[in-house]
């Protein structure tokens, strides 16, 4: 895969002047300036802080669902996600790692047009 492929499929996260780190990036950070760097999260394991398994899930969304608050250490600076888990043998505390994923979802589930569906990401895989 090449560099820019990569790039297109990075967990993203970013700093701020201020050295805090936010998942999903915004357009300002907690003292209100601009990011000053990216960094991909899926270069870093990260530990399970709580988890939970969905039997209600929207339409296409697998069921049951595993998800996850987790916790990477980048630095130093703490920084959360919440995301599916890849398996349901999993305890707060487990070290664990992205996943990047095509598909999330079904996109042919669900009422709006497929292709405005897409849906890829990342799980959550044990280390």
């Amino acid at each position: 895969m090449s560099d820019e492929n990569e790039n297109a499929n990075a967990m993203e996260a970013s700093r701020y002047e201020d050295g805090s780190i936010s998942y999903p990036g915004h357009p300002l950070g907690p003292d209100g300036s601009e990011p000053v760097e990216t960094i991909d999260l899926s270069e870093y394991t990260a530990t399970v802080v709580t988890w939970t398994t969905s039997t209600a899930t929207p339409p296409g969304v697998r069921a049951p669902n595993h998800l996850a608050i987790v916790e990477f250490d980048v630095d130093g600076e703490p920084v959360r996600a919440i995301g599916q888990l890849t398996t349901d043998e999993i305890e707060s505390g487990d070290e664990v790692r992205p996943v990047y994923v095509e598909e999330l979802r079904d996109p042919e589930a669900g009422i709006k047009e497929p292709a405005s569906q897409d849906w890829d990401g990342y799980r959550f895989e044990p280390v």
